[in-house]
């Protein structure tokens, strides 16, 4: 049929309109035999254009009429779909969400008939009316197409809105109980004897056990049997056992109808290695004796729904009990937050963000909460020992032991994303939790939800802001509860006990949770606004901490800082109000010493943790640190003042930057951890290094403006060494330097050398001097002759001595040298000196390459701590920091004179230069860059974590599961972060050997 012009404009635009993604091929359906008398009617236009994807409904309804037995049976349907609004709500409502619906349809096309009958019994079928739908089913693929019949009038009740989310997954659990009693008696009348001799109960588990089943998913089960009668066990066990794995297959199987779903029974005792039927004794000697916590946490929905439902009744009567003492177990809740971190574990990284079940902030987050809360709160409260999550989480409310407010907003996220879930699987009737990329099915699921708008965009947004309150919630509930508990303001509440708030803390990994509860009764009670603030903020708060190494150092570290600030207008302001200064705060007081300690010395510097006027975390220039230095000692009265001022400011830097450093490493919730974790050791070294020059810088000030006004006698520079010139200090580093002099004109050398002596000798003891601020030590052992040799020279004595005298070692130091404070003329002058010996011309002799190899090996036996373990030593181990340099200050003593990139100070800046000129393959170069950064960080981590300095990783559980946090690993995970360690360090050792001891 050939359309006019503008007929076909016409009705290509009310297509457009009604939501069609292809008019011209709805046009041609529409001008198909079957449709060609209603093409124009716009009743049935306007149905199809309220569907999920009007043209899928449209493709279904015609596959539809073309596989009706003949045209009376079309026009039958057709009549009925135009005539009869309920009825075509339905159909097309599955047609336009369902695809695997369609075709089953096409398949079996008088099924539409089932969707005729609306009668208010027909809205709610229970157990009961879905047996009735299967009874006629005599085979396996009889029963495979009764149950798509069934389930054709579950989607066609849940897409239509007549029930809601969890109506709809009760009634899938519902059909799933009368799908396996089915199955069981098919199996049961093909073995008639193996019936007779036993007694077999079906256990439904998961989903199906809870009530609250999805479209496809597998039905968890397990089975118990008992010999009926007089009958000999073992034989009865066997017989048992056959009937259940019948019924299985009969699910299982794929037939020309396709499969139902899988029966999976690994939930049973020893997994798939165990029985698949044991007895109730055996069972409950299982559970009594080797069940592990997250058994007894699937026992939570352990429900009797086939066979022997006598037997199942005394099952789950026999291990109820042993299901509410779980959480007396030791590690119990490590045990349920290691489950849960492993099934997060093992999401493929490119499905993480699109995991509705599994990813973060997705279903699994608020079923594991709800569960926890459960079997921590069940024992004492009956009325909290539901299978069915969403009824669970009202209990909870009910109880007081989760806010009400939180309930309500995690209760809606949940519907969202179990109904987002629901129209997912619907689509295919295929077992998945990923939300697709495609625009199109994104499209189709928006419109299923009723956004019709922008369907894409309104669902991304929408998805991404339930899983952004089940994030912020999930651990949330857990704490809000116990301020209530705590605070006692609103007197008809209902709260926790005093012991179910100890319980609750023992719980979320609080070492002493009385201490715990007095730390947040002094925080949160009274009725001042202070403590109404510290209400609202502690719940997100003690989920911070509660997710560091220790939890319990966290709150003290807290209260010590309320404490001190919370007189002060704008601390709790600044939490409040400013997003990132409370996470920020709870990361640092909860990652280990160094930062508290820091922060309590001068808790003002809390204000660097927002996001105003205060800086925020970002390090500060070595100028503009000079600048605030040099004028605290203009200002001060004295050289010990000065260098106080200059050592307050230090402190308050070093914060800023284990600040940066530690949010860094963590992430926060609207921030990721860094992933390039070389950048967090280069902001490390860059800020701690400028910050260490602009304290000698301003002490230097200090003691010359002290003992001589402006001009000291003699031109005075001080060069940076090892790590303090590579820009690469650490937290705990000292500063290796050298000192350089030139008499002025007219001043004697003897006046010149006393002068620069009293320099040195006051400026370390000023930086060393026992202060509330932490000290700066000066290490000149790098100077000629070392410890023998004067501490300072002048730029002659340094020029004669290396030019006579200097031997390998002192060559490869000068690598890193670069002037940090005083004179920069005499600094560049310096520099002017060196540079020949450190870049030679020639490049090293074979002689000088053995000594520095020799001086390495020695190195390596001679300084190595008794004791330690050398594979663990990040500094003097194989694969750690001294294998790295070593091996790259190899190649720019040989090979700086002719490649001017390698003429730098900093590791991973000459390591880049030397695989950009070939000398290093960029395999090799990324693995000593990888372990260089590696070791760095490990040393950094074990600083903060224990506030002083070490080169291997702590012995003492909670400071090495401190350690593993800070490098990215979860609680539970030191021993991979351990092993980690080793590979990353063998694979340096590797590279080392054939770069630095290998040929010339």
């Amino acid at each position: 049929m050939t359309s006019a012009p503008g007929r076909r404009s016409s009705i290509f635009t009310r297509l457009l309109r009604h939501g069609f993604t292809d008019p011209s091929a709805a046009e041609r359906l529409l001008d198909s035999p079957g449709l060609a008398t209603v093409r124009n009617d716009p009743v049935l236009l306007d149905a199809l254009g309220g569907t999920a994807d009007p043209d899928l409904a449209l493709h279904g309804l015609v596959r539809l009429l073309e596989a009706q037995d003949g045209a009376t049976d079309r026009q039958e349907l057709l009549d009925t779909v135009i005539a009869a609004k309920p009825l075509r709500d339905r159909l097309l409502g599955v047609l336009g969400a369902s695809g695997a619906l369609a075709e089953h349809l096409a398949r079996h096309p008088r099924d539409w008939q089932a969707l005729v009958t609306y009668e208010p019994r027909d809205l709610h079928p229970g157990v009961e009316e879905f047996e009735r739908g299967l009874a006629d089913a005599a085979d396996p693929v009889a029963l495979r197409v009764s149950y798509r019949r069934c389930l054709l009038s579950i989607a066609a009740r849940d897409v239509c809105g007549t029930v809601d989310v969890s109506q709809t997954a009760a009634e899938l659990a519902d059909l799933a109980t009368a799908t396996l009693r089915a199955a069981l008696a098919l199996a049961a009348a093909g073995a008639p004897e193996d019936a007779a001799m036993c007694r077999l109960a079906v256990i439904a588990m998961g989903k199906c056990g809870g009530h609250e089943l999805n479209y496809v998913s597998d039905v968890d089960v397990i089975f118990v049997g008992e010999a009926a009668g007089d009958a000999d066990e073992d034989k009865a066990l066997r017989a048992a056992t056959r009937l259940a794995s019948h019924m299985m297959r009969i699910c299982s199987e794929t037939t020309v109808e396709g499969s139902i779903w899988p029966v999976d029974a690994n939930l049973r005792p020893e997994g798939r290695n165990g029985p698949l039927v044991r007895t109730l004794a055996s069972h409950l000697a299982y559970y009594q004796r080797w069940a592990k916590t997250w058994e007894f946490q699937a026992l939570l929905k352990a429900r009797p729904v086939a066979g022997d439902l006598a037997l199942g009744e005394e099952y789950t009567a026999a291990l109820r009990p042993l299901v509410w003492q779980a959480a007396e177990r030791e590690n119990f809740v490590a045990d349920v937050q290691e489950m849960r971190r492993r099934v997060v574990a093992n999401i493929p990284a490119a499905e993480v963000e699109r995991q509705l079940k599994l990813g973060p902030g997705g279903l699994r987050d608020v079923e594991f909460a709800v569960q926890l809360l459960q079997l921590v709160h069940g024992r004492a409260d009956a009325s909290l020992r539901s299978g069915t999550t969403l009824d669970a989480l009202k209990a909870l409310a009910a109880g007081g032991y989760v806010g009400r407010a939180d309930t309500a907003q995690l209760d809606e996220a949940y519907r969202f994303l179990r109904s987002l879930e629901h129209r997912i699987q619907l689509h295919r009737l295929r077992r998945t939790h990923l939300v697709p990329e495609n625009e199109a099915d994104l499209r189709r699921l928006g419109r299923s939800l009723g956004l019709r708008t922008d369907p894409v965009a309104e669902l991304t947004r929408e998805w991404r802001r339930h899983t952004t309150v089940v994030r912020r919630l999930h651990e949330k509930l857990f704490y809000r509860p116990l301020l209530d508990a705590v605070a006692a303001l609103a007197p008809g509440e209902a709260r926790l006990s005093a012991e179910a708030a100890r319980e609750r803390m023992v719980a979320l990994g609080y070492a002493d949770p009385a201490a715990a509860l007095r730390h947040l009764e002094a925080l949160a009670s009274g009725v001042t606004r202070k403590a109404a603030i510290q209400r609202t903020l502690l719940p997100v708060l003690l989920g911070w901490f509660a997710d560091s190494a220790d939890p319990d150092a966290g709150l003290l570290n807290f209260r010590k800082v309320s404490d001190a600030l919370g007189k002060t207008p704008w601390y709790l302001r600044l939490l409040r109000d400013e997003g990132a200064a409370a996470e920020n705060l709870a990361r640092v007081l909860s990652a280990g010493r160094l930062a508290p300690d820091l922060l309590m010395r001068a808790p003002e510097a809390v204000a660097l943790l927002g996001d105003g006027d205060g800086g925020g975390l970002t390090p500060r220039s070595r100028a503009s640190l000079e600048q605030e230095v040099l004028a605290a000692v203009r200002r001060a009265d004295n050289a010990v003042q000065g260098v106080t001022a200059a050592r307050g400011v230090r402190r308050r830097e070093l914060f800023r930057t284990a600040a940066a450093d530690i949010v860094g490493s963590y992430g926060t919730e609207s921030q990721p951890a860094e992933a390039d974790q070389g950048a967090l050791v280069d902001l490390v070294g860059g800020a701690v290094s400028d910050l260490t020059a602009a304290t000698l810088a301003g002490t230097l000030r200090a003691v010359v403006r002290e003992g001589w006004g402006d001009t000291l006698p003699t031109r005075f520079t001080v060069i940076g060494m090892g790590r303090f010139g590579g820009h690469e200090l650490g937290y705990g580093s000292d500063a290796d330097v050298l000192f350089v002099h030139e008499p002025r004109e007219g001043v004697s050398e003897r006046e010149a050398s006393e002068a620069a002596n009293k320099v040195v000798a006051e400026m370390r003891r000023l930086l060393q001097a026992p202060s509330a601020d932490p000290p700066l030590l000066i290490d000149a052992d790098l100077r000629p002759e070392g410890k023998s040799g004067p501490l300072v020279r002048t730029l002659g004595s340094y020029e004669a001595y290396y030019r006579r005298w200097a031997l390998v070692w002192e060559r490869h130091a000068l690598l890193r040298a670069e002037p940090v404070a005083g004179d920069e003329e005499l600094g560049r002058s310096f520099m002017e000196l060196i540079d020949p010996l450190r870049y030679p011309p020639g490049g090293l002799a074979e002689d000088a390459v053995r000594e520095i190899r020799r001086l390495k090996a020695r190195m390596e036996s001679e300084r190595l701590p008794r004791g330690a373990d050398p594979k663990l030593h990040a500094k003097l181990g194989p694969g750690g920091l001294s294998d790295v340099e070593w091996a790259v200050q190899l190649l720019q003593l040989r090979h700086a004179a002719h490649v001017p990139g390698l003429r730098t100070t900093r590791t991973r800046e000459a390591l880049a230069a030397a695989r950009e000129a070939g000398l290093v393959s960029e395999e090799d170069a990324e693995i000593l860059d990888e372990a260089w950064v590696l070791a760095t960080r490990v040393r950094n981590a074990v600083m903060l974590v224990r506030g002083r300095a070490g080169d291997t990783f702590p012995t003492v559980p909670r400071e090495l599961a401190a350690v593993g946090r800070y490098l990215g690993y979860g609680p539970g995970h030191a021993g991979d972060m351990l092993d980690a360690y080793r590979r990353t360090a063998r694979r340096a050792r590797g590279v080392v050997e054939e770069l630095f001891y290998g040929g010339l």
